[in-house]
This record gives C-alpha cells, sequence and structure tokens, in this order.
C-alpha cells in the first residue's frame, strides 16, 4: 500500500502554511551515497539516467535514504544538448568537453529542435515510474540559456567564461540567436519532463554570477523571462538558482518564478531585507557538512530561524551536496530541520 503524498514541499513553493519546513538537497543523489558508487561500476553517468529503471532507482534512493520532502530527477544539464547536434562527452577530471564549440551564426544555425517525446523518451518513461514509487514531488530540472551556452562556447568548464562573453560582447546577433535557440530548449523539456509528471521543475542557471547586474539585463533577461512566461501556464512550481548570483536577486524577483534558491554569500534575512518577496530556498555552505555536528546545528538553526520569520522558505544547500560527505550526516540534519521547525 502506498504511503500518503507528502506535499509539504509545494506548500511551501506557494507559500501555503506548512506543518515544518521541507527540505532537499542538490545533488542528493551522488558520490557520496556508497549504494551509487557501486552502481556506476555497471553503468557510466549518461547510461544511468538513460535507462528508466536505473534513473528511477538512483532518484528515489536519497528520499528512502535521508527522509527529505522531494526528490530531483537524476539526469545532468548537457542530456539534451546531445540531441540537438552538440558533440559532447564528460571526461573524468574535466567535465564536460564540447568537440564542435558555438562561435558563429552557422554553427548556432547547424543546432536542431529537441522533441522529448523522440530524443529523451528514457527520461519521460523513468518520471512516470518515479510517479508510481514516490510519496513526495518530483523535482525536474534542466540548465538555463547563459550556463548551457558556458559549456558549448568555451569547449569545456571555464573559469572566467572569457569566451563566452566575448562573444556575447562582440557578435550580439549570434548572442541572441543561441539565447533563443536554448531558451526554446529549455522550455521544451520541462514542458515534457511536467507532463510526464513532473510536480515542480528547477532551472540551474549555475555560472550566471559571472555576469553584472547590467550585463545580464541586456543579454540574459528577456530569454529567462520567456522561458517563466512559458511555464507559468503549466501551473507547476518553478525555482530559479545560481551560484554568486545575489548581486542579481533584484532582477529575478521581478522575474514570473515561485521561488528563488540563493547560496550561502547571502543570508535569508539579507534578501529579505532587500524587497526579495519571493518563496526563498537555501542556503547551508555545502562545506560545513564536513563540520562537527554542533556546529553544522548552530549554522543550520541560524538559516531556520531566518527562514521562519516570514513564510515561503525551503531548506536546501547553498550548492550540491559533494563526494566526501556523510550519509549519517544527511540523515541527521533532514531530521534535525523537521524536529526543529515542527509548527
Amino acid at each position: 500500500m502506498n504511503k500518503p503524498f507528502n506535499d509539504v514541499f509545494l506548500k511551501a513553493c506557494r507559500k501555503e502554511r506548512t506543518p515544518y519546513i521541507p527540505v532537499w538537497y542538490m545533488r542528493q543523489a551522488g558520490r557520496y551515497q556508497p549504494e551509487y558508487r557501486e552502481m556506476r561500476k555497471k553503468y557510466s553517468f549518461f547510461e544511468m539516467s538513460e535507462i528508466p529503471e536505473v534513473c528511477a532507482e538512483v532518484t528515489r534512493l536519497p528520499v528512502k535514504q535521508l527522509g527529505v520532502d522531494a526528490a530531483i530527477l537524476f539526469a545532468d544539464i548537457m542530456t539534451p544538448l546531445k540531441h540537438i547536434g552538440v558533440q559532447l562527452e564528460i571526461k573524468p577530471g574535466i567535465g564536460p568537453v564540447i568537440e564542435n564549440p558555438i562561435h558563429t551564426e552557422q554553427d548556432v544555425s547547424r543546432l536542431g529542435e529537441l522533441d522529448p517525446q523522440t530524443h529523451l523518451p528514457t527520461i519521460l518513461e523513468a518520471i512516470k515510474i518515479l510517479n508510481q514509487q514516490l510519496s513526495v514531488p518530483l523535482i525536474g530540472f534542466a540548465g538555463a540559456p547563459f550556463t548551457l551556452a558556458s559549456y558549448i562556447v568555451e569547449g569545456q568548464p571555464s573559469k572566467n567564461y572569457h569566451k563566452t562573453k566575448g562573444l556575447m560582447y562582440s557578435a550580439p546577433d549570434v548572442w541572441n540567436a543561441l539565447m533563443k535557440k536554448l531558451g526554446d530548449l529549455t522550455v521544451t523539456y520541462l514542458k515534457g519532463q511536467i507532463a510526464a509528471g513532473a510536480h515542480a521543475v528547477q532551472v540551474f542557471d549555475s555560472w550566471i554570477g559571472a555576469l553584472n547586474e547590467q550585463d545580464y539585463k541586456i543579454y540574459v533577461a528577456p530569454v529567462m523571462r520567456h522561458i517563466f512566461t512559458e511555464l507559468k501556464t503549466t501551473g507547476v512550481p518553478v525555482i530559479y538558482f545560481g551560484i554568486g548570483a545575489g548581486h542579481l536577486l533584484e532582477e529575478w524577483n521581478r522575474l514570473p518564478v515561485d521561488v528563488i534558491g540563493i547560496d550561502w554569500r547571502t543570508s535569508i534575512r539579507s534578501a529579505r531585507g532587500r524587497g526579495i518577496d519571493k518563496v526563498l530556498q537555501g542556503n547551508l555552505d555545502p562545506s560545513l557538512l564536513l563540520a562537527p555536528w554542533e556546529l553544522i546545528k548552530q549554522r543550520t538553526r541560524e538559516i531556520l530561524d531566518q527562514g521562519m520569520e516570514e513564510p515561503g522558505y525551503i531548506f536546501n544547500l547553498g550548492h550540491g551536496i559533494f563526494p566526501s560527505v556523510k550519509v549519517e550526516t544527511l540523515q541527521k540534519l533532514t531530521s534535525f530541520i523537521h524536529e526543529y521547525t515542527k509548527r
């Protein structure tokens, strides 16, 4: 018999009253789990996300193991790019490496259109399987256009994004064409996930903090407004997250998103003090997960106290879990958050 559906996360996304503060963790399925590491011996990273039963199992494991209030689909932000003509490989120790970087108008015009039913049926099937198995909401996700561009223009991960920003400044027509292409891909991919049964979606703009506010307004805000306006029609909550992007929060607050994820550099209280009235998600520094338990507890309590000052708060990390974190730490943390915030 299925457990009752836990909708506390969805209620928080809508600023409704919740019995406690919900929690989930970015990268909650991953290399810190012994079970995940065992599975990686059998399958490549992409194989894990492209075999529906394996994808579902990896997505479900942290919910069962940690007691979190939401699952996030196990996939990679680069997954849809392979199906529109981007030749990429995940190289150990480097990350995504692109064989055919995008630099010209011709390069952009060669990119195809995404059809989730044709190109990503296994992802959609995994979502359908999870809907039968989970008793918490499933979060779908995609990479945002700037963050995807930062890989496909640079050709691999970058620390400074000089080529990406150089294209943006020197060839705005090419840039705008690329943003439109990636914006349409993001909408199509997420609408496909929602149609398959995702209860909420998160757009990861991981590297958007590399832009200043002026450049964000000119070169990125229009495509993000388009994406979020389109997603608004689905009725599911939409989360927008980036790293080192505290200076962009006022711009984000103007977008039609439901939840803004913030990293550890900006406190919940200071974000609200700046007039950010969206639901907030965050924002424990993941490095603190290696600290003594008493310090983890103290810092978590401080964040929760700020989060509970106003309606609309979801606990998360300020970035993803990394491999050396212990499962037991996350179990204790989840239990503490639930117990401490019970109304």
